[in-house]
């Protein structure tokens, strides 16, 4: 599995009478867990760089930095394999005409709730599989980004899962784009073993305590209680 994520405007259609809206929507970000890149809490989110290659752009971590500074009101991410969609939930921002890259650059305290209301959208194939593990489709919820924690951050996670305390470090906050090793405050790593891109949703708290912390394909450090599960498909 990987996960696409669109971003869109209105672009406004002018008749000779009338006036019309159509989104008009733009590939920002793709994430794949398993391709050998990590895209982890400190990587990429607010660097404002370009990662990868359109060529390989639904197929291997990638970032349009050109898209990553438009300002946009909506976001879609969408769950694919092999740029086949198997599910998508679109929310609509609460801040308008934000860039994503100031969004994500917003870590200071952090921990946004950037929607309101749960998805706008949200279509999920009959053949989709492994949906109960997803971080993204198998709860509710808003959107939070840059959700710091004691010595943790995750770039996107659901209000409907659960979001740790500010000072708490169980480990917990489980989502797209994770550390348990860094200032989430600033986006700097403090140790590359504890960094991890997709989590699986899970409650496996580290005060509990629990050891088997469970994410999807490879691309996560080697500490001793991170876990590789299989890859959403």
């Amino acid at each position: 599995m990987a996960v696409l994520m669109l971003f869109s405007l209105f672009e406004f259609l002018l008749g000779a009478t009338s006036t019309a809206q159509r989104p008009v929507w733009y590939l920002g970000m793709n994430l794949n867990p398993d391709d050998g890149h990590m895209m982890d809490y400190t990587t990429g989110w607010a660097d404002d760089t370009d990662i990868g290659t359109t060529e390989n752009a639904l197929t291997k971590d990638f970032i349009d930095r050109e898209i990553w500074n438009l300002p946009v009101n909506y976001i879609a991410i969408v769950r694919h394999q092999n740029g086949v969609a198997d599910a998508v939930k679109v929310f609509k921002f609460t801040e308008e005409s934000r860039s994503m890259l100031s969004r994500f650059q917003d870590m200071n305290p952090g921990r946004q709730i950037v929607t309101e209301g749960g998805p706008i959208q949200e279509s999920i194939a009959s053949n989709a599989q492994n949906m109960a593990d997803d971080p993204i489709f198998s709860i509710g919820g808003d959107l939070a980004f840059n959700w710091a924690y004691s010595d943790n951050g995750c770039r996107i996670a659901l209000t409907g899962g659960h979001l740790s305390s500010a000072h708490i470090n169980d480990d917990n906050t489980h989502g797209l784009g994770n550390h348990f090793a860094c200032n989430p405050l600033t986006g700097v790593e403090n140790d590359e073993v504890w960094a991890h891109e997709i989590s699986n949703i899970q409650d496996c708290s580290l005060i509990a305590p629990c050891y088997t912390v469970q994410f999807q394909g490879t691309d996560h450090g080697s500490g001793h209680h991170l876990v590789s599960a299989r890859t959403l498909r």
